[in-house]
């Protein structure tokens, strides 16, 4: 028997899938034909959607969903009404639907997603029901030059830590760090300085500054999993009893990333910060001071509306899913 339906396909008049919030999401439904064919109806939706899956130690599934697009309609055919009957060829029906603000960026993780997509579903009279989706991205910029003026400041940070317990104190080790600012985009580099007073018994093995990325998984308002990632590092070494060291913009590079903006999902979230480590010898607990900073799409500009980095290496593809996740 001869197939009727040659193509069935979603086609969006963007070609490369990308969609900001705000802008309408547009393009065609194709249906190719080689005979008659009645149809009941062309249906058309839209689907926004976070969703998390876990398992338990106990292999234990949990589960957890929200809804950001969730839009129907109908491209052919009216509740109640007979049949269409589409000739043979080429037939369009377009769609448009202007996206909300506020969308979280598409993301793909390990045990949770931000997805957008499209699905159409062609019904004919004996039952036959021809389905077909298709993925498009939405990415939610962030523009550091919008943000609080307090990101565009040195980002300080003192403390003073000490080692040994009460009766048996060997000291202290006083730490400042100082970030250029609070706000970064990819490719940009955070330049570190720093002052290590070393006022202990203990020697320090060494200092190093770390660039991490932690992912959070959240089902009913508690957060059941979390990954965190190294994604650069630098490091200086040793710091004797009684010494200091001093870093000068230290450079900490960051590497190309995903768009991350997941304002408006409540389910999963992605934090950056940069850690100070202070590695001290024997059985004593590494030093850590924590920086949150944010991760941007768009960078500062000066007075003359150009950028403040004029080196940033932004991806021009949208790396979506996180390779690194899988290979633990």
């Amino acid at each position: 028997m001869t197939r009727k339906l040659v193509k069935f396909v979603i086609l969006f008049d963007n070609t490369n899938v990308l969609y900001f919030p705000g802008q309408f999401l547009s393009g065609r439904v194709i249906v190719e034909l080689n005979d008659d064919t009645p149809a009941l109806g062309l249906h058309f939706h839209i689907v926004g959607e976070g969703i998390v899956k876990l398992r338990n130690r106990s292999q234990e599934k949990s589960y957890e969903r929200e809804n950001y697009i969730d839009f129907r309609m109908r491209l052919l055919g009216e509740p109640g009404q007979p049949p269409v009957l589409l000739s043979p060829g080429i037939h369009s029906f377009p769609f448009k639907l202007g996206l909300p603000l506020g969308l979280p960026s598409t993301f793909l993780g390990k045990h949770g997603w931000i997805q957008y997509y499209c699905k159409t579903a062609l019904r004919e009279p004996n039952g036959l029901t021809h389905k077909n989706q298709q993925v498009f991205i939405v990415t939610n910029p962030i523009d550091l030059n919008l943000e609080p003026s307090v990101l565009t400041q040195p980002f300080r940070c003192d403390m003073e830590h000490k080692f040994g317990i009460s009766c048996l104190n060997s000291g202290s080790v006083f730490c400042r760090v100082i970030l250029d600012h609070g706000g970064y985009v990819p490719g940009e580099t955070i330049l570190i300085s720093a002052l290590v007073r070393n006022r202990s018994k203990i020697h320090i093995k060494s200092t190093k500054a770390s660039l991490r990325e932690t992912i959070q998984y959240m089902i009913k308002n508690k957060v059941e999993y979390t990954e965190t990632r190294e994604l650069s590092s630098v490091r200086r070494g040793k710091i004797q009893s009684g010494e200091n060291d001093e870093w000068k913009n230290e450079e900490l590079y960051i590497p190309p990333l995903p768009p991350t903006n997941l304002r408006g999902c409540h389910i999963i979230s992605i934090q950056y910060d940069v850690y100070f480590i202070i590695e001290p010898k024997g059985l004593e607990k590494e030093v850590k001071i924590q920086l949150p900073i944010l991760m941007a799409t768009y960078p500062f500009q000066d007075e003359e509306n150009e950028p403040r980095t004029l080196a940033t290496h932004y991806p021009t593809t949208l790396p979506i899913f996180r390779p690194w996740l899988e290979n633990k």
